[in-house]
């Protein structure tokens, strides 16, 4: 951290300031790799999510499990279920957090309800896809998802197989010319 000494009103005086951590960027916390294997995601949104202290010093900490997570929208609010979020280290128990609590999202109104007439109408599912920090603050990518059966996750492989071996194509028939 920087530190840097500024005039002060007083002109007798000198104020010393230091300057604030850096916290600019994303940093990835988890991932819900789970959801994009079972389900088909037709549309994301970022969220912020309601945390007490310690459930931010244990995301810091990378203890939470998104595999379960899934949101619901009651009364023109979302909030998420099934999220894990170990207890922090350093704290006693009775300063801690419950560890399954459900947690308020946080996102504007309209696209709140713009999700909900969707779930009501397609029969679709709203589950966390990823949990990160961005600019120091949590924020959650929810998934607006399908569920896939059985022959659609063949599907999806063969699909994904050949792909990868068109890449590969590709990539050989470049390094011959080159």
């Amino acid at each position: 951290m920087a530190t840097r000494w500024v005039a002060s009103p007083c002109p007798a005086t000198l104020v010393h300031l230091m300057a604030a951590p850096d916290r600019k960027g994303t940093k990835l916390v988890a991932t819900n790799r789970a959801a994009r294997r079972d389900y088909d995601v037709l549309d994301t949104l970022e969220v912020g999510i309601m945390l007490r202290g310690s459930e931010v010093k244990s995301l810091r900490e990378s203890k939470v499990q998104l595999n379960d997570a899934f949101a619901r929208i009651d009364h023109a609010e979302m909030w998420l279920y099934g999220m894990h979020l170990a207890a922090y280290s350093h704290s006693t128990g009775v300063f801690g957090h419950v560890p399954e609590r459900n947690r308020k999202l946080l996102a504007h109104k309209s696209e709140i309800l713009r999700w909900k007439a969707r779930v009501d109408l397609e029969r679709l599912a709203i589950v966390a896809l990823s949990l990160y920090f961005k600019d120091g603050r949590a924020k959650l990518e929810l998934g607006l998802a399908k569920g896939r059966r059985k022959g659609d996750h063949r599907q999806a492989l063969i699909k994904k197989e050949a792909d990868i071996e068109a890449r590969r194509a590709i990539s050989a028939a470049r390094r011959e010319r080159g």
